[in-house]
This record gives C-alpha cells, structure tokens and sequence, in this order.
C-alpha cells in the first residue's frame, strides 16, 4: 500500500489523499459503506458500484468467520471473487463484535472465548488465528485483534484493556510475518488506538501505535456513547501524535456532522452502519437537514427525495412515494433509502475532498453542519 498525502487544509487539519492498492485508489477523506457478512444491506453490487460508487468497502471478520466460513471463502478465491466485488475491501478483526456480545463472551490475555449469536457453538479468538482468518478473507486492508472498550469505563479498567490492546497487538504482528499473502495481492495492517475517554491513555496508546511502524493507523473504542465533544477531543490527541505520511481510520463514525468534524481533525477514512441502519428505518440524510419519510407530512409531497440527484433514486421516486412505500412495508422502500443515505454518505467525504483542494474547507464545512443539523 502506498499513501499520497496530496494537500492538508490551511484553517484546520483536514487532509486530502490517496491510498492505492493492488485494487486501485482510493481517494481520501472516504466513507465506507458497510458490508458486514460480504454484502452492503439491502445494495447489490451494480447499484453499489454505479450509484454510489466507494472506493472501498468494509466486511467483518467474525460474521464472515461465523458464516459462510473460511473453508467456503477459501474455496471462492477469496472475499473479492466470493461477493463479485473488484475494488478494495477492509475487514474489522471483530474485536468490536467481540465487545458487544457482553453477554457471551469471557476476555483473557490469550483471548476472547465467545459463543455464536447464530447457533450458541463456542468459538476462541486470539490475535494469532485472526491474523489467520484475515488473510484467508483476503482483504486489502486488514485490522489488529483489540479489546473495544465501553462507555462509561472504569480508569483502571481501560488502562489494563489498553496495554492487552497493545500486547496483542505485538503478537498479531510477530504472527503476519509467517502468514504468506493467499490471492496473488499484498495486504495492508493497520493497529489500533485505545484508551476509552481518558487523555493520558490515548497519549499513551497513539504513542505505541505510532511506533509500532505500521502503513497505517486506527483510532477505535469511540463512537460507543460517548458525548460528541469527547469524541472529538480523543480524536484530536491522537491525530497530533500518529504520523502525517500515514492514513488515519476513525472506526464506527459516526452521524454526516461527526464525519465532517473529525475530517477537521484530521482523520482520513470512516465507516459507520448509520446511513443503512437509519434508512430501515425511514430516516434519511440531506445536506439540508434529516428528514423522518414516515411522517404524515410527506404523505403528498411529491418532490424528488433528494433535488441534489446524488443518486438516481433522488429524482427518479417522490416524498409521498417512498413514504408510502414504508408505511406498506414493501421492501423496495428500505433499499431506496439505503442507496441514497449510502450516495449521500460517500457524495459528503467527496465534497469534502474537493473543498480542502480547494482551501475553503473551513467555511464550507462550518455552513454545512449548521445546514444538516435541522430535522426538516
């Protein structure tokens, strides 16, 4: 992997780059949409690749470990051949899901026994047969096995969670040294930063993962409940400290105005299951504010969904079309809001892009969180 840092915004730290890979570029700030278990919810790979049109997607480790397995994945030629998608795919090492079965879980310094949301089987995670499991998915981008911690977290909790975070870390490393690349491309590692909301603890964290030396670095364990402004203020620490020349990933963030203000930040790649969770829902995002379709309001309004026409289901499908599509539950209601929440997404760190290229990010920026802030 290699990264460009092209420009980095004069009035704030928002930066703009590339990363290319053995799949192609991918130009950062980038959202990327989530595909779980090898499919982004309710998109097919033709919309996915011609309306929305990411760069990179993201699938994750333990579903995939779950289901379809590694011997199916293995036999399919990989993550890529397997769904039919050719450009560049990230995999989550699961330590998120790992931190939300609370319930079905134990934690030790080896790793974390679970059992399957699926079918009850027991299963064992160590940073070893991740590292195992992620070259047999075959992702281009691939994370280190962590403990996410949650919110509220006890200090000296996070500060022993942390330092396992760190000592994992190591062991997953020293483990990818041995494991030969499975599909004729190379992949890339990315660590991560720990340290739940406590200042000194990501100092700490963002300095070992700096070190650690890795192409590129995430910051993780946000995101989970904490007050925006924490969110924020974590962010900006270890940004000051991980390296200029090397892609930073903030994982699980977050709402259209979260993702513009850790961009500011200086944060170059997000993911996030909101845009396609909040459209099974009926909520949908605009650059003019959020709008809830199942509201009687809509009942008659026949404009486009969107007049910006981001995605050819904004102009194509009225207001009182789509609403009526939700309150006769027809499935197609579900899958148009996902395309234009995700196009809405991914259209965001574009336009972003463009604005930090062009030296009025801030303003830009500013106008625009105040305008997505409204409940339209």
């Amino acid at each position: 992997m290699k990264f460009d840092l092209k420009i980095t915004d004069p009035k704030s730290k928002a930066r703009a780059g590339e990363i290319t890979t053995d799949h192609g570029t991918i130009e950062t700030p980038i959202f990327m949409p989530v595909g779980t278990v090898g499919t982004v919810k309710g998109v097919h790979q033709t919309e996915l690749k011609d309306q929305i049109n990411p760069d990179i997607i993201l699938a994750n480790t333990y579903h995939l470990f779950l289901r379809p397995g590694m011997d199916i994945l293995e036999k399919a030629g990989g993550i890529h051949k397997f769904m039919n998608w050719d450009r560049n795919i990230l995999t989550d090492s699961g330590g998120y899901q790992v931190y939300s079965l609370s319930g079905r879980r134990k934690i030790n310094e080896e790793g974390v026994k679970f059992k399957s949301h699926i079918d009850g089987s027991t299963h064992f995670f160590t940073p070893e047969n991740v590292m195992e499991t992620q070259r047999t998915i075959g992702a281009d981008i691939i994370m280190a096995f962590d403990e996410c911690t949650p919110y509220p977290c006890d200090y000296n909790y996070a500060k022993r969670s942390m330092h396992m975070t760190h000592r994992w870390l190591d062991r997953c490393m020293n483990h990818l040294e041995k494991l030969p690349f499975k599909y004729g491309f190379e992949q890339t590692f990315f660590p991560i930063v720990q340290g739940s909301t406590y200042k000194d603890l990501r100092k700490q964290s963002a300095e070992y993962i700096a070190n650690a030396g890795a192409q590129g670095n995430a910051i993780g364990g946000l995101s989970v409940g904490e007050p925006a402004e924490e969110l924020y203020g974590m962010t900006e620490i270890v940004c000051e400290i991980l390296p200029e020349d090397k892609p930073r990933y903030l994982m699980g963030v977050g709402t259209p105005i979260n993702i513009l203000e850790n961009i500011a930040l200086g944060v170059d790649m997000f993911d996030c299951v909101m845009p396609t969770r909040n459209a099974r829902n009926g909520m949908l995002f605009t650059a003019h504010g959020s709008i809830n379709i199942k509201n009687k309001k809509w009942e008659d309004d026949f404009s486009p969904i969107d007049d910006m026409g981001i995605t050819w289901v904004d102009t194509m499908y009225s207001k009182a079309y789509l609403r009526h599509l939700f309150a006769a539950k027809e499935m197609l209601g579900k899958q148009i809001a996902s395309i234009h929440n995700l196009g809405f997404y991914v259209w965001l760190t574009r336009e972003a892009r463009k604005h930090i290229i062009a030296g009025d990010f801030r303003e830009w920026k500013d106008k625009m969180v105040k305008q997505m802030d409204k409940r339209l």
